[in-house]
C-alpha cells in the first residue's frame, strides 16, 4: 500500500508539469547540475581572477559574411578584377568547379573616427562606432562547410557534440539573475547543427540555451516558451505548495528522490519567471526616442532591432550570455544586392545597441561580438557571388576590456588567407573567456574519464586585444 501511495505521488507529480508549465530545450535543473557547483546551477560563482566584462551579447551572421566587402578592404584584388588568381587556390573549397575569376568588391571603404579603421560603406551607421570597435581581420577556422563551420564557432569542434560557448560560460560563471534562464539565444537557425549549437552536451541540463523563436520566426514572435500555464497565477501558486508538500513527505518516507526535486525546481523557476520574462521582453515601455535607435520603426530593421533590443533588456537584467541571430549572409550569388540587403537590415540595429550600452554605462561591462562562422573567397562563383571561405575573414568585439579603435591581423593582398596575427575559434573561445575572468584551460568538466574544456588542447589568450 505505502508503495502503491509512493507511485501515485510521483506519476502525479509528472502529471501536473503542465499546469505550471516547464522551460522547454533549457531543461530542468538536474541533480547532476547541482552536484556540479555545489548549490543552484546558475548561482553566482568566483571567477578565476579579476573579469573585464560580466555579461556577452554575440551577434551572430549565419551564412558566412563576407569580408572583403565589409571590413577588410583589398585595393589589390580591385584592380586585378576579372584576371585569375595568381596562385595556388586552397584545396577544399565548396563548390570548386563553379570559381571564375578574381572579383573587387562593388562598394567603397573608406577610413572612419579616429582610429581611422576601414568599413565597406554598407555600414554607415556602425561607422559612426568604429573607434568602440576591436576588428579582427585575420580569422581562421577548419571547416568551409557550413554544418561544421558553425559548430565550430559554437562549440570550438567542427566533428563532435560539445557543449556550447554559452554553456561553458553559464557553468563558469552562474548567473545574476535567478529568475531568468542564464543563456538565452533569440532566433537561432535550427539547421546547420540545429540544437547543438547552443546546447550544453554532457554539462547538465541547466546550462543549455534556451530558445527564442527560431530562424524564420519574428522577432516580435520570439517568446520564452512554456512559461504560462493554463491555469490562473493563484491556482498555479496553490499547485506549487501541493508538490512542495508532496515532495517533502515522499522524501521523509523513501529518502532523496533527485528527478521529483529537478522537477519541482523546474516548476519553481517557471513561476518565478512568469514575473520577470514578460517585463524583460516588454519592448512597449522603451521610449520612442530607443525604438528609433534600434530602427523599430522601419520594416527593413525592425526585425533585428527588436532581437538586439531585447539583448540590451536580458543584459542589463543580469542574463550572463544573449545571442542574436541574423540568417541570411550565404551569398553564392547576387553578391551585391545580398550583402546591401543584409547589411541595411543590421547596421542600425547594431549601432543603436553600442550607443544604447554606452549610453547606460553598460558597454564596459557587456562584450559584444559580431561576426560568422567564416568570410568568402575573393574568387567569382556563379560570375556575381563568393565561395566559402574559412581560410582569412573577419569578426570585431567592443566593450568588455577590449582595445577600442585596434585593427589586428591581415589576409593576404586578395584576403584569400590570413597571413599576420592568425586567430583561430580556439583562440577567440580563450580570449573571450579570459575577458569574463575565466582561464581556459582551468574551466573542466569531467566526463566519460577525462577533463574537458572548450578549447580542448588548443587556444592561446590573444593579449593584443586587450585593453
Amino acid at each position: 500500500m505505502q508503495r502503491r501511495n509512493l507511485l501515485h505521488r510521483r506519476n502525479l507529480l509528472q502529471r501536473l508539469s503542465a499546469g505550471l508549465g516547464t522551460l522547454a530545450l533549457s531543461g530542468f535543473l538536474t541533480h547532476t547540475a547541482r552536484q556540479a557547483t555545489g548549490s543552484s546551477p546558475l548561482a553566482m560563482r568566483k571567477t578565476h581572477f579579476v573579469p573585464r566584462a560580466k555579461r556577452v551579447i554575440v551577434l551572430f551572421m549565419f551564412g558566412g559574411p563576407s569580408h572583403l566587402d565589409s571590413f577588410d578592404p583589398k585595393p589589390q584584388l580591385t584592380r586585378h578584377h576579372g584576371q585569375p588568381l595568381p596562385f595556388q587556390a586552397p584545396r577544399v573549397l565548396s563548390f570548386p568547379l563553379r570559381h571564375g575569376n578574381l572579383v573587387g568588391s562593388p562598394f567603397r571603404f573608406q577610413r572612419h573616427g579616429e582610429s581611422g579603421t576601414w568599413i565597406s560603406d554598407r555600414f554607415p551607421h556602425l561607422a559612426k562606432r568604429v573607434d568602440d570597435l576591436c576588428v579582427v581581420n585575420s580569422m581562421h577556422c577548419s571547416n568551409s562547410r557550413h554544418g561544421g563551420a558553425v559548430l565550430e564557432w559554437h562549440t570550438g569542434t567542427d566533428t563532435f557534440i560539445r557543449p556550447s560557448l554559452g554553456s561553458w560560460m553559464t557553468y563558469g560563471l552562474g548567473s545574476e539573475n535567478q529568475d531568468l534562464p542564464g543563456y538565452i539565444t533569440i532566433c537561432q537557425a535550427l539547421s546547420q547543427g540545429g540544437a547543438n549549437n547552443f546546447g550544453s552536451a554532457f554539462l547538465p541540463a541547466a546550462f543549455q540555451g534556451t530558445p527564442l523563436g527560431s530562424g524564420g520566426v519574428a522577432a516580435s514572435e520570439a517568446l520564452i516558451p512554456f512559461i504560462r500555464g493554463k491555469n490562473p497565477r493563484h491556482l498555479q501558486q496553490l499547485e506549487l505548495e501541493m508538490l512542495q508538500k508532496m515532495a517533502a513527505t515522499q522524501r521523509q518516507q523513501s529518502g532523496p528522490d533527485p528527478q521529483g526535486a529537478a522537477r519541482l525546481a523546474s516548476f519553481e523557476l517557471a513561476l518565478r519567471m512568469q514575473n520577470e520574462a514578460p517585463l524583460a521582453q516588454d519592448l512597449a515601455s522603451e521610449s520612442a526616442a530607443t525604438h528609433q535607435l534600434y530602427g523599430l520603426n522601419d520594416p527593413d530593421t525592425e526585425d533585428f532591432g527588436r532581437q538586439c533590443l531585447m539583448a540590451r533588456r536580458f543584459a542589463e537584467r543580469g542574463v550572463r550570455f544573449v545571442q542574436c541571430n541574423s540568417n541570411g549572409w550565404d551569398h553564392h550569388s547576387q553578391l551585391e544586392q545580398g550583402m546591401t540587403s543584409m547589411c541595411r537590415a543590421v547596421d542600425q540595429p547594431i549601432a543603436g545597441l553600442l550607443t544604447d550600452l554606452k549610453q547606460r554605462g553598460m558597454l564596459d561591462e557587456t562584450l559584444v561580438i559580431w561576426g560568422g562562422e567564416f568570410g568568402r573567397t575573393p574568387t567569382a562563383e556563379n560570375a556575381n557571388g563568393r565561395d566559402h571561405n574559412p581560410h582569412g575573414f573577419s569578426v570585431w568585439m567592443a566593450g568588455g576590456g577590449v582595445r577600442a579603435g585596434l585593427t589586428y591581423g591581415q589576409t593576404d593582398d586578395y584576403g584569400y588567407y590570413a597571413v599576420e596575427n592568425k586567430v583561430h575559434f580556439h583562440d577567440l573561445h580563450a580570449t573571450i573567456l579570459h575577458l569574463m575572468g575565466l582561464d581556459h584551460q582551468r574551466l573542466t568538466f569531467r566526463y566519460a574519464g577525462r577533463d574537458f574544456r572548450l578549447t580542448d588542447v588548443h587556444g592561446e589568450v590573444v593579449h593584443d586585444l586587450l585593453a
